[in-house]
């Protein structure tokens, strides 16, 4: 398992940090996805043999949150 922190400068809320959990989460893999509108980052844990970074971020961005880190 590993985790990342992810930084996404367009999270601005609690809905915006839903509806990446809802997304990301779905994610095969992905054990956990935390997030923090004040600071703008998510923490995702995931299994590297199951999904990668990549999709985790295209995942964020097609849900209107592109990441960095």
């Amino acid at each position: 398992m590993e985790t990342v922190t992810l930084q996404a400068r367009n999270i601005s809320c609690g809905h915006c940090v839903m509806a990446i959990k809802r997304a990301v989460g779905k994610l095969e893999g992905v054990a956990s996805v935390e997030g923090d509108p004040t600071a703008k980052k998510v923490l995702v844990s995931y299994d590297p043999e199951k999904v990668s970074l990549d999709q985790i971020k295209q995942t964020m961005a097609e849900e209107g949150y592109p990441a960095e880190g």
